[in-house]
């Protein structure tokens, strides 16, 4: 067939589409763990993820979740941090270890012809442990010498107090990193927190590639024959403590010539109806290149490379945050322009043509999450993780889809009100 290249394909928005999250299978091993797994790959690669409840949520003393996710490598009493090392680079895999607000995840990547041979290490990382003094010591050391540095940058401080004029200093998500914090840990704490954890019994398994059968089964085989010591994950209860003080102006550089500038509110999780029209709405205000906050302040006025507002839903709660870096001179100016965009979409309807831009650049976004197994396979781990299925999904493109420049006016009126953000300043 000889194309006819005097004619111009066909564009199609990305609304017209009907969009498919691929099923995944949801099985348990032999001794009840669960393993959610899919085949989407044409690379002999696989992607495996072990999720804990080991984030800062559930930490007993400040800076235990990340210190213990940091040193989870560190050794074990079969093997040395230089053995697990070697044994990642010989088969050419990476192990990624991470704890967020809510969760801990332990991340391996691997030829899929090789999961055999690394699943017993990841077994016995996650299970033996033994997080040496020596390497705490390292682990504490450098950890500090990389706060010091980071406090000297305007945008690292801004995130550390934004977070804590809205949820409060002592809350598990405004809480940050403090030296005296990092100094005082110990041995016992880690080893603790590993134990209550850690636990394999609460742990989610996912896993992503050109696998199937065999590689569940191998899986199985590892870790389907360890006896789980079932224990109740702790239902932790914290006191949101925002800060009174609205607005706060830091000088942490003396001799600064650009500010970091932060906007925010609380904002509901992804279970609240509001959350799925808000994305949208945060689209318009400042979620992708051609946002008004971007037009404005980086476009029009030339204040900064770059300006965004982001949601971000933790298990429980979430924020609306706006963020920037521009110069000192035109600091204020720059807040005060990102409120006139919020009090425009307050008062003026969004046009038709503004919302299927938008509209387009978000489904398109979600096009490219469903292309490929470990995007997939992230899509799917969110919605499990937050007690989510299929179609759940559905509705949430369904909202993209048809959402009204009225009903977006009505949630600008309930959400964008100037009184309800904290504004922080760090120079």
């Amino acid at each position: 067939m000889i194309l006819d290249r005097s004619t111009s394909p066909t564009i199609h928005d990305a609304i017209e589409f009907d969009f498919r999250l691929p099923p995944i299978n949801r099985e348990q091993l032999d001794n009840g763990l669960n393993v959610n797994w899919l085949d989407a790959g044409v690379q002999d690669v696989v992607r495996i993820d072990w999720v804990f409840p080991s984030g800062l949520w559930y930490e007993q003393r400040a800076a235990v979740a990340k210190a213990t996710a940091g040193m989870l490598k560190s050794g074990t009493k079969k093997y040395t941090a230089e053995q697990i090392h070697e044994s990642l680079e010989f088969y050419g895999a990476q192990l990624n270890v991470s704890a967020g607000s809510d969760f801990g995840s332990i991340t391996l990547y691997t030829l899929t012809k090789h999961l055999s041979d690394l699943l017993p290490v990841v077994l016995d990382i996650i299970t033996d442990s033994t997080f040496p003094e020596d390497e705490l010591a390292i682990y504490k050391r450098n950890t500090i010498q990389k706060l010091m540095v980071h406090l000297r940058e305007c945008e690292f401080v801004a995130n550390q107090q934004i977070d804590a004029a809205l949820f409060g200093d002592q809350h598990p998500y405004g809480r940050y990193s403090r030296v005296d914090s990092i100094e005082a840990l110990t041995q016992s704490d880690i080893v603790h927190f590993h134990k209550s954890q850690y636990n394999l019994a609460n742990a989610q398994i996912f896993m992503a590639g050109k696998v199937g059968r065999k590689e569940f089964e191998q899986i199985n085989k590892v870790f389907g024959v360890v006896s789980l010591a079932h224990n109740e994950v702790e239902k932790r209860n914290f006191s949101v403590e925002t800060n009174p003080q609205k607005v706060q102006r830091i000088s942490n550089d003396p001799n600064g010539v650009q500010g970091a500038i932060r906007i925010a509110r609380l904002f509901p999780n992804r279970h609240h109806p509001d959350y799925t029209p808000m994305v949208v709405l945060n689209g318009l205000l400042g979620g992708y290149f051609g946002s008004r906050l971007m037009s404005n302040i980086r476009e029009d006025k030339g204040y900064t490379y770059g300006i965004y507002s982001t949601l971000s839903p933790d298990v429980n709660g979430g924020t609306m945050t706006i963020q920037t870096e521009v110069g000192t001179a035109v600091l204020e100016n720059a807040i005060k322009e990102v409120y006139k965009e919020m009090e425009l979409l307050c008062k003026e309807a969004v046009s038709e043509e503004e919302l299927l831009l938008v509209k387009n650049y978000l489904l398109g976004g979600l096009l490219g999450d469903l292309d490929g197994p470990f995007s997939i396979l992230r899509r799917w781990r969110t919605l499990i993780l937050n007690g989510f299925g299929e179609e759940d999904f559905r509705k949430n493109v369904e909202i993209y889809k048809k959402i009204t420049p009225t009903a977006l006016q009505a949630l600008a009126q309930k959400y964008y009100n100037r009184e309800d953000f904290h504004e922080v300043v760090v120079v």
